[in-house]
């Protein structure tokens, strides 16, 4: 009997033993984990303070753009519109609506806020980088060499997607609202908060939706996802992109939606075949595995 409560006891002993241990290693995964969120904190911080000083370009060039018939998307459409005969409709030559500022420290939060979400968007590399750096030791070096590239690839498609929705739904959106009129009796008179939420709001987000094959990526290694079960659902995934697409772009004309939702169809079957080439080195690891 005593020997039996003996044998407990340094069960017991064992068992906190490995207890503590793995609440130890858990602690100094969040510990490694905070180092390198704060190296990624720094870097945005920086972003933000080099936009915050050359803030005349940033403001007048960058954000104001999609308001100035001068900006690159228009004057593309209007030549276009020319080469092909489609008529001066085609042609933006004029953004209505004034922009004004209501409140007190309206434009110097404007200031703040525009550069902290442009230093957000400078410093997102560096911020998957880093995040890449945690994950990257507890994985295999099979998963290691399937994710070359990660970085890169997300950095890349997040640029595309920023670019895309800067230069192509952000000012169709704008043109689109800034005439839009129920009334003559209507002017727009639009606030300068209300402006820079829906330009970066587009932006940003077409940045994140661009980001869909990286997004199956992972789910596919996870298991999660399966090329079949994405080929089995096209249907409604061409559903849900025309929703997204409606909501990326607050606009209901029809051409607008449909130049939103061509690239998310794309990246759709991007996704499938990136989901099909994980599957295959699955089926390829595991016939090894065996032969083995």
């Amino acid at each position: 009997m005593a020997k039996e409560r003996k044998s407990d006891l340094i069960r017991s002993i064992k068992n906190k033993g490995k207890n503590v241990e793995a609440e130890m290693s858990f602690f100094d995964h969040l510990s490694a984990l905070r180092i390198h969120l704060v190296r990624s904190s720094i870097v945005i911080v920086l972003m933000t303070i080099v936009c915050f000083v050359y803030y005349d370009f940033l403001f007048d060039t960058i954000i104001m753009g999609p308001h100035k018939p001068t900006f690159w998307t228009y004057r593309m459409m209007c030549r276009i519109g020319e080469y092909f005969h489609m008529g001066p409709g085609f042609c933006i030559t004029n953004i209505p609506g004034k922009i004004i500022n209501t409140e007190m420290a309206g434009q110097f939060t404007l200031q703040i806020n525009s550069a902290l979400m442009t230093g957000l968007a400078l410093g997102f590399p560096y911020l998957i980088w880093e995040i890449w750096r945690f994950v990257k030791p507890a994985l295999k070096d099979s998963e290691k060499k399937s994710a070359t590239g990660f970085v890169f690839y997300a950095s890349l498609l997040f640029l595309i997607g920023l670019l895309f929705g800067y230069f192509i739904v952000a000012p169709l959106s704008v043109n689109f609202l800034s005439n839009y009129s129920i009334s003559p009796d209507i002017e727009n008179t639009i606030t300068i908060d209300s402006y820079f939420s829906s330009v970066a709001t587009l932006t940003l987000c077409t940045g994140a939706v661009f980001e869909l094959p990286i997004v199956i990526f992972i789910l596919s290694k996870l298991g999660i996802m399966t090329p079949a079960f994405m080929k089995d659902k096209r249907r409604y995934a061409v559903i849900i992109i025309l929703v997204i697409a409606a909501v990326v772009t607050p606009t209901p004309d029809i051409p607008t939606m449909l130049t939103v939702s061509f690239p998310l169809f794309v990246l759709y079957e991007v996704s499938i075949l990136v989901s099909s080439k994980v599957q295959k080195n699955k089926l390829k690891a595991e016939k090894e595995f065996f032969k083995n």
